[in-house]
């Protein structure tokens, strides 16, 4: 405990922390014809899916500067009545500076306000997808508590295999909270989003390429900016839905604001007969339930102080399938079970010094559970596998944007004391070993990073990144990285063409694991040792291009992974105890790309991501209980997909009523079998369907269809990792959604 509270002092009283923020800043200049510029002139930012604006006026310069800008799209506007307004858009994302130049007429000369096109885009090299509340909501699924629709289908080479999110190839992601990092150094023990989709307001998710703001986990960085209330005015909204397999997700939730104050809160509750995906087409003791509460806060003190709170609490049950046809396994998994808890709250301080110059300041808490239960009866053997995680610590950032210069340092700290429990009643001896009375672990460890990370603007074409992130992790290991970034974007004049390249080291912590006493000795007489876990090091090459072209946008990036010590995860024995891996060495590379299309006629809206991937490993399991070896040259990861295409579209239909819809193909995963031909497993095509409409502003209804044409074909069956599922059946369920003011 005092070693938690001497970090915890060190990292605020620092007030510098690997920060992954949820800000941007926005700033420009206005200017006449002939490019002289104007002072005194009100310029407006709005959020396009909300109520949220700042407004500043231009200096003798003509310059402008909105900082603490959270991230999402905008619209960018002059008020002033000798000049016609004419809104542009910006996307801001988190730690970008976009440089605006605003032009002005008169209205007797056709007035235009002209905005550097894609302003955003051309601040950062990292491959960038921005998802909001609104297509949240019109998203075949994507609004469910526990689904990942809202990454799957809108972030190129994202997939759920073995129930787990999977990016690039790899396990390991971070969730950040109004752009505080929520650490979680444990390896696919938990299932669905950090947080409910229905309280996301935008979704900022990020592959590869990070600043050094970013650096415990490689695959992907998603930054949530919750709902706030600034959407809203004292308006409640309740949700129930309901469907097939006895499936309800429901939700209440409300908010409003004041001119320095905002809040907003939820509770939700779900519950359905189809969980986790099932090991035969048959779908046998598949319940799930859970239920959470979650709120945000916002208090600007004045001009230049901000407060901000975002808390949640959350608890999930997961009945495990089973296949019934199965003598092997018939009643093995027939009462398993497992049970997850996951709290935070985070606080932030903002403090904006002059324009230009901010200051962050988040100490932070989060508790994380998740219980795997099964009964005395199963064979061949009973798990109980407990584990529960605290972290305690605080990150803070330091901004200075000041002409060509985007500088930023900090620090970021926590510490972990964890609480495991491992038992296992073997029915076979031959195949297995009794750990009874179950063995109790408390790990403890601790983690801190500095870093520091320039954006240099050389020209208005040419930006500039370099950054580097030192580490030190000690916990069953004592471990130091220094994690060296550089990268660089490229705009062609006039055809606004951004080209960037990067090249980065990354390191990820590894989990407390700790195993003695039977445990170990039962590993011992099966020929297995326990090697301990060592963290992964990441090392990063990427190129691509981002192409406008009359409101559509074209991004394709290239990119290469060397990874050593690669997470992965392993089951003991023939039992259900899964402990965390870690592979000598894995090489993942491949092409993605992304389209996202303008209004179209003012009613479609069209998106598409493709992935070709090759996800390799080589070496032995060099961390963690296993005797595993994928022999001499590279095989082949479990959760290798070389094809992974989504192709989705909103129309609007008349009578104030909508369709939505995402066809999704695979080329299917790597195959576990030898008895089955190929390499991988055979291909297949799912269609997902949304038709809604509003019966004015607070009424709307949905009817949602998730692999309408009910395909079902073999999953994976990667035995060593995983077990075997197939994809889900069809599903079938409509959304009611009533809002009112109180």
């Amino acid at each position: 405990m005092r070693r938690t509270l001497m970090i915890l002092l060190f990292v605020l009283a620092l007030a510098a922390t690997s920060l992954a923020t949820v800000f941007g800043t926005v700033r420009g200049i206005v200017h006449d014809p002939q490019h002289r510029p104007v002072s005194g002139i009100q310029v407006v930012l709005k959020a396009r899916a909300s109520e949220f604006t700042l407004d500043a006026r231009t200096d003798d310069a003509g310059q402008f500067h909105f900082d603490a800008v959270p991230l999402g799209e905008y619209t960018v506007a002059i008020s002033d009545a000798n000049f016609v307004v004419d809104a542009q858009s910006v996307a801001v994302f988190s730690g970008t500076a976009p440089i605006l130049h605003l032009e002005l007429r008169l209205p007797t000369q056709n007035q235009t306000v002209v905005v550097s096109a894609d302003a955003g885009q051309a601040e950062t090299v990292t491959p960038t997808t921005l998802v909001n509340r609104l297509e949240i909501s019109d998203t075949p699924g994507a609004s469910r508590t526990n689904s990942l629709a809202l990454i799957t289908d809108y972030v190129p080479g994202s997939y759920v295999v073995h129930d787990q999110l999977h990016v690039r190839g790899g396990h390991q992601v971070t969730w950040l909270i109004d752009g505080v990092a929520i650490p979680n150094t444990n390896i696919a023990s938990n299932l669905g989003p950090q947080v409910d989709p229905k309280d996301i307001d935008t979704l900022e998710a990020q592959r590869g390429s990070y600043s050094a703001d970013y650096g415990d986990r490689t695959y992907g960085v998603f930054n949530v900016a919750p709902r706030t209330g600034f959407e809203r005015n004292n308006e409640a909204e309740l949700v129930l839905s309901a469907g097939n397999f006895y499936q309800t997700d429901d939700q209440f939730n409300f908010g409003g604001h004041t001119n320095r104050f905002a809040y907003y809160a939820s509770l939700n509750g779900n519950r359905t007969n189809l969980g986790l995906q099932t090991p035969t087409s048959a779908v046998i003791h598949d319940a799930a339930n859970g239920f959470g509460g979650f709120t945000s806060l916002i208090y600007n003190a004045d001009s230049q102080d901000q407060f901000r709170v975002v808390a949640q609490l959350r608890r999930d049950f997961y009945q495990v399938p089973f296949d019934s046809n199965d003598p092997g396994t018939q009643a093995e998994f027939l009462h398993d079970g497992n049970r997850e808890n996951d709290s935070f709250v985070t606080f932030s301080w903002v403090r904006t010094f002059s324009p230009g110059l901010m200051l962050t300041v988040s100490p932070f808490y989060h508790y994380n559970r998740a219980n795997y239960q099964s009964t005395s009866q199963d064979f061949p053997s009973s798990a109980t596998e407990d584990r529960g995680s605290k972290y305690e610590g605080g990150q803070a950032t330091l901004s200075w944007i000041k002409n060509r210069s985007n500088l930023r340092v900090g620090l970021y700290g926590f510490s972990q004391q964890d609480d495991q429990l491992f038992g296992l009643i073997c029915h076979d001896p031959t195949q297995c070993q009794n750990v009874d009375p179950p063995e109790r672990h408390n790990p403890d460890g601790s983690l801190t990073a500095v870093y520091a990370e320039e954006q240099f603007k050389a020209t208005s074409w040419l930006s500039l990144n370099a950054g580097l992130r030192q580490t030190h992790f000690s916990g069953g290991v004592v471990e130091n990285a220094s994690s060296p970034r550089a990268g660089a974007s490229l705009r062609i004049p006039k055809l606004n063409w951004v080209f960037h390249a990067f090249y980065g080291h990354f390191y990820q912590a590894p989990p407390l694991l700790s195993v003695s006493g039977p445990l170990l000795q039962a590993a011992n007489n099966q020929n297995l040792s326990f090697i301990p876990l060592h963290g992964e090091r990441d090392e990063e090459h990427q190129f691509g291009v981002t192409i406008p072209f009359h409101g559509w946008t074209l991004d394709a990036s290239n990119f290469l992974t060397r990874a050593e010590n690669f997470f992965d995860h392993n089951n003991f024995n023939n039992s259900d105890l899964f402990f965390p891996v870690t592979i000598q060495g894995t090489r993942i590379n491949g092409w993605e790309l992304t389209l996202r299309s303008p209004r179209i006629r003012h009613r479609t809206e069209l998106y598409l991501t493709y992935s070709n991937q090759l996800a390799l490993a080589f070496g032995n399991i060099n961390g963690g209980l296993t005797d595993f070896s994928f022999g001499d040259g590279f095989g082949l990861l479990d959760h290798d997909q070389r094809h992974t295409l989504h192709l989705g579209a909103r129309y609007d239909l008349p009578f104030h009523s909508y369709a939505s819809t995402d066809v999704y193909y695979a080329s299917g995963f790597t195959n576990g079998d030898p008895t089955i031909p190929g390499d991988h497993l055979l291909p297949h095509t799912t269609f997902d369907l949304s038709l809604g409409k509003s019966f004015g502003e607070k009424f709307s209804v949905n009817l949602q269809g998730i692999n309408v044409a009910n395909r079902r074909v073999l999953l994976d069956n990667s035995f060593t990792f995983g077990g075997t599922h197939y994809l889900n059946p069809r599903e079938l369920f409509v959304q009611l959604r009533y809002r009112f003011h109180y």
